[in-house]
């Protein structure tokens, strides 16, 4: 049965991408011959013209944080069935379409972000509170990351070593495939080498360190991730980190294939879990990047739509890089369900998801020949480059965001300018949450706040295509049942995380983001009214 859910499960995708890809990519209107902003704004910074694998690989890691392994392991207490379906039909139909959108929405104008694109659609006000909406978010992403792979590297030293080692062997490769004249191909297959040979020397040279040093060493490192040019450490890095990951799904499907384990947990179980709440909304949003994330729209338009080589490559980066995201979230749903009931609620509060995940793949992988320290182990350092890609990006995001708040085309200051203090603003917040040590009370708030940013990004796109008299029912229908589920979703949690738990913080956090989600939402609705109104009369005359 668990073969049977994998396969059907990928083939699925695959159907989706041709079909259902290739009818959004029509609506879209992709253009090859349309000069992109990597092109018509290269600076050697940020808009930078990646190569197809490379910027696949970089908007993959990215994206691919530890979010689609802790959501699908933690909501399948609900049962197997309702995970998948909402992974398989949530991802075809709205997160892969929210990614692929809001690339080329950014792409269209001039490589802006989403809060940007607001301001042109919707207007100054609607900008200004999906930038604060927006920031908030990537501070609690930044949080909840910073803990987790703080957490990984004391717990699986090796991955700690090895992913040092990378970041080395990631800067060498980003200055050697700057010249022309070497061979890109070869380059990229003496990285992968040095990137396994990494991993070798990790697992017999494991850095120990407590988690807090390695919390102050990851600030450290965001900050430095953020400020310098991509193609020096993010775009390489990424790059070569895919290898890893695709490498880890590899291991994990013939692991399955040939391990062929059985399936042990119910399809469902019950709609209300005392430890989460009911499965709607909870469910939806539990998994959260597994199906849809707002966090892609901000690194489709803040990073990927600065890389982007050619229009025709949009559809394989947004829609193609989501649907191995999905992939990545049922793998991870399999590691749970063939578990007992008992044991997985006993590992899912003693040890957590991604014990669960890297142990159940580290068994998997012994039928490969494999020792299972070794599959954990590898499978930990791919879960900590997951985790650690979408750390820095993030940080640079929160930077991006930080920066355009203070954009006014008037007067110049530094705020806006100045990338270094907007980095430095943009980790403070989320260095306090994380050493506060509420990272599994942030978590569910970060899933709403997530889910509900991905309702507002497709509520923008939904005004843009509107606004180009588009035809626009592919985003809309998306959006409102996303913006129903999230914003459910968040009130739960406020009523939760200030009258049962005493986070107030938490709780003022979710209140600010659920006030802000409504404003917005009423701004764009005015917009699409009045936009209507003047076709109408265009249409008319």
């Amino acid at each position: 049965m668990i073969i049977l859910i994998v396969l059907f499960s990928a083939i699925i995708f695959i159907i989706g991408y041709i079909f259902y890809g290739g009818f959004v990519a029509r609506r879209l209107e992709i253009d090859p011959s349309r000069p992109t902003p990597a092109h018509e704004k290269s600076d050697g910074v940020d808009y930078v013209p990646a190569r197809k694998a490379v910027l696949l690989g970089h908007h993959f890691a990215s994206i691919a944080g530890a979010a689609p392994i802790i959501g699908p392991i933690t909501a399948a207490v609900f049962g197997w069935v309702p995970v998948l379906l909402w992974i398989v039909i949530g991802g075809i139909f709205m997160g892969a379409v929210h990614d692929f959108t809001s690339l080329i929405a950014s792409v269209r104008h001039k490589g802006k972000s989403i809060g940007m694109i607001i301001e042109d659609e919707i207007g100054s006000t609607g900008k200004i509170l999906f930038l604060l909406f927006s920031w908030a978010t990537i501070v609690l992403v930044i949080a909840v990351f910073t803990v987790i792979v703080a957490q990984t590297f004391t717990n699986v030293p090796s991955a700690a070593s090895a992913s040092l080692l990378f970041m080395i062997i990631a800067i060498a490769f980003g200055f050697v495939q700057r010249n022309p004249r070497i061979n890109f191909t070869i380059t990229s297959i003496i990285g992968v080498i040095l990137l396994f040979v990494a991993i070798g020397i990790g697992l017999r040279y494991p850095l120990q360190l407590s988690q807090g040093i390695w919390t102050w060493i990851l600030l450290g490192y965001i900050f430095i991730a953020s400020v310098t040019p991509v193609w020096v450490l993010l775009q390489p890095r990424d790059y070569l980190n895919s290898f890893m990951l695709y490498a880890m799904l590899l291991v994990a499907l013939a692991g399955i294939l040939t391990y062929k384990p059985a399936l042990q947990s119910p399809a469902f179980t019950q709609f209300s879990v005392p430890e989460l709440g009911t499965l709607f909304p909870i469910l939806f949003v539990t998994v959260a990047c597994g199906a849809i994330s707002g966090f892609h729209s901000l690194v489709t338009s803040g990073t990927s739509a600065k890389q982007l080589n050619n229009e025709s490559d949009a559809k394989l980066v947004g829609y193609g890089g989501m649907l191995i995201e999905c992939f990545l979230a049922v793998i991870a749903l399999v590691t749970a369900i063939t578990l007992t009931k008992g044991n997985y609620l006993e590992m899912i509060k003693t040890e957590g998801p991604v014990a669960i995940f890297s142990k159940g793949i580290g068994e998997f992988a012994t039928s490969l020949g494999l020792p299972r320290n070794t599959g954990i182990s590898f499978v930990a350092l791919a879960v900590s480059a997951f985790a650690l890609t979408s750390l820095d990006t993030a940080t640079r995001l929160g930077r991006y965001a930080f920066q355009e708040f203070f954009d006014r085309p008037s007067q110049k200051n530094i705020l806006h300018s100045n990338r270094y203090i907007s980095t430095i603003i943009t980790i403070i917040p989320a260095a306090l949450l994380a050493f506060s040590g509420k990272w599994k009370a942030i978590w569910p708030i970060f899933g709403s706040a997530n889910q509900l940013l991905a309702a507002l990004a497709l509520l923008a796109i939904t005004v843009w295509l509107i606004n180009q008299r588009k035809n626009a029912v592919f985003t809309l229908i998306p959006m409102l049942f996303m913006m129903a589920i999230t914003l459910s979703g968040l009130g739960t949690l406020v009523y939760h995380n200030l009258l049962i738990h005493r986070h107030y913080e938490l709780g003022v956090i979710g209140i600010i983001l659920f006030v802000v989600a409504i404003i917005l939402s009423v701004y764009a609705w005015k917009k699409i009214r009045s936009v209507r109104a003047e076709y109408k009369i265009y249409d008319k005359k």
